[in-house]
C-alpha cells in the first residue's frame, strides 16, 4: 500500500466562524463545497500550499479536538503573516521544538488543532 495524498476531516458546527477561521485568517482557498438541499450540513474542502483539509458539519464525520501534525516550509513566515492579521481570537506563538524544529499552533473555533512544523 502507497498512499498519495492525505485529506484529514475535521468537524466543524458555524459555517461563519470556519470560514472566518480558515479562510480569512489561515489564507485557504475553497476548493469546493457540497450541501445535499439547502438546509443541509455543510461539506467543504479546503486548501492552501500543498495541504488539503476536509471540514463537515456532519455529526458522524469527525470529533472535535482533533490535532493535526503537518510538516512544512516557511512556519517562521506564515507565523508573521498570522499575527499581521490580529485575529482577535488567535495569537499564535513560534516556538522551537525539542525535536529541531519550529512550529506554529493554531486552534480553530471548534478546538481542532492545527500544529505546522518546520524541521531546521
Amino acid at each position: 500500500m502507497e498512499a498519495s495524498k492525505i485529506i484529514p476531516i475535521l468537524r466543524i458546527f458555524d459555517e461563519t466562524k470556519a470560514r472566518e477561521f480558515y479562510i480569512d485568517w489561515l489564507g485557504f482557498q475553497i476548493d469546493w463545497e457540497h450541501r445535499y438541499s439547502d438546509d443541509a450540513p455543510l461539506y467543504m474542502q479546503v486548501s492552501r500550499g500543498g495541504l488539503t483539509l476536509h471540514l463537515s458539519e456532519h455529526h458522524g464525520d469527525s470529533t472535535p479536538g482533533a490535532k493535526i501534525f503537518v510538516e512544512c516550509t516557511g512556519v517562521r513566515a506564515f507565523h508573521k503573516e498570522l499575527n499581521n492579521k490580529q485575529y482577535k481570537y488567535n495569537r499564535p506563538g513560534l516556538e522551537h521544538e525539542p525535536w529541531g524544529a519550529l512550529s506554529v499552533t493554531v486552534i480553530d473555533p471548534f478546538m481542532n488543532r492545527l500544529a505546522f512544523n518546520e524541521r531546521l
